[in-house]
């Protein structure tokens, strides 16, 4: 069994007391060089928060206020801690949220992940993540760069081209969603195009359900799947053991119940709270939206770091669709667009394994070209195609929710 470095088949017992010590550095750190956890953590000695125990005491930085948290100051709210002319980039997400990148190489640490999918030195990597606002891309490219990996930054979209390139360039493997990937394969087959080279591939930004997996391994490509987000980078990669996975060595990971900073016990779901040892974004118990839960034991593939099993869902009624995070106040400026609309629902569904968004709208009368005016309107806030369905009003479930999330991934 190779390992990416020996940290990952250390003693837990030595990897809790390393994370710890330096936990205490960051918690002093991020104090120090960022004005929002200087005023948030005003009351805590550094020195005393060097358990977990002691980190639980702590207040949780949900992703989902980060929208009005980033407003003063901007564009980051204070909770970084290099200045934004002194960093690499600056992405944004929908929301918006406006994610930092350091000049480190492998910034977002995927280079274990990459390794753990099977990826080597002097390989090709077809990497199809968006490199345009958001930081897919660079994700990809930056674990790539230090396992010594060449890039194909190919983007998305325009599927024939990237037939194209795959069958000229002949890549070992694919980093992207897993749902392109398929798309990309039966684009091939129409073609009669050979992209036989790809053996492997890094998936992220939805979720693979088994039907997927099995559909992708058939066609002979080893299928990994990374969580990661823009505002941490690597939470936790897979293995060829495939049982959950294997969370990353340079990050501390809670699990909570939702709404609270109350970590649950072993097994139990509840929202992914991450604190990482980032000096340009020092992010501490930074709530990530989404559900998951430990699994007991080690990995039979021999890392012994915790494993979880992985996304589970949403705690909040943000949904990841097609790699972007779509949040009810986005929906709520669609709505504000069209007096027409009285109350509206996104709902979320994927049928076939693609992801579908329809914002059904209470109307009492639709006009000419409402639907057409609705569509642009969804495709302006979130970026994602959405289609409409219009109802009567006092139709839709009185139940607060926004966004209704119905896939199934079985």
């Amino acid at each position: 069994m190779e390992y990416f470095d020996s940290l990952e088949t250390r003693d837990p017992a030595e990897r809790e007391r390393d994370l710890m010590a330096k936990l205490s550095r960051q918690i002093a750190y991020a104090k120090e060089r960022s004005a929002y956890f200087a005023e948030t953590l005003a009351g805590v000695e550094p020195r005393d928060i060097a358990s977990r125990q002691a980190l639980a005491r702590l207040p949780v930085v949900r992703k989902n206020q980060l929208i009005e948290l980033q407003k003063s100051p901007r564009p980051f709210g204070g909770l970084n801690g290099t200045p934004a002319g002194q960093l690499a980039r600056i992405f944004a997400s929908p929301g918006p949220i406006y994610d930092p990148e350091g000049y480190a190489i492998d910034w977002w640490r995927m280079a274990r992940a990459l390794f753990a999918a099977g990826f080597r030195k002097g390989e090709v990597i077809h990497n199809t993540l968006a490199c345009h606002m958001s930081p897919g891309g660079f994700m990809i490219d930056g674990g790539a760069r230090r396992l010594g990996c060449a890039v194909f930054p190919a983007g998305v979209g325009q599927t024939e081209m990237q037939v194209s390139v795959i069958a000229d360039v002949r890549p070992h493997g694919y980093g992207g969603t897993p749902s392109f990937l398929r798309i990309i394969l039966e684009k091939a087959d129409e073609l009669g195009a050979d992209v036989s080279s790809l053996r492997k591939a890094l998936v992220s930004g939805e979720a693979l359900p088994p039907s997927l997996r099995a559909w992708l391994e058939g066609r002979g490509i080893k299928t990994r799947q990374c969580y990661a987000t823009a505002d941490i980078g690597l939470i936790a990669y897979e293995t060829d053991a495939l049982e959950g996975m294997v969370v990353d060595e340079e990050v501390v990971v809670e699990i909570v119940r939702p709404g609270t900073g109350d970590p649950v016990a072993e097994g139990e779901v509840g929202e992914v709270v991450v604190t990482t040892f980032n000096p340009d974004y020092p992010l501490i118990r930074f709530g990530t939206g989404d559900l998951s839960a430990v699994l007991p034991g080690m990995s039979p593939c021999g890392r012994t770091n915790t494993r979880i099993k992985g996304w589970m869902g949403r705690a909040d009624q943000t949904a990841k669709v097609k790699g972007m995070f779509v949040h009810p106040q986005q929906i709520a400026e669609v709505v504000k667009q069209h007096a027409e609309i009285k109350r509206a629902r996104l709902v979320v569904e994927n049928p076939g394994g693609e992801d579908r968004m329809t914002l059904r709208c209470e109307v009492e009368r639709v006009g000419e070209g409402l639907a057409d005016a609705i569509v642009a309107s969804i495709r302006s806030y979130t970026k994602l195609r959405g289609e409409v369905e219009f109802c009567a009003p006092g139709s839709l479930p009185n139940d607060g929710k926004i966004i209704e999330d119905l896939r199934k991934y079985q």
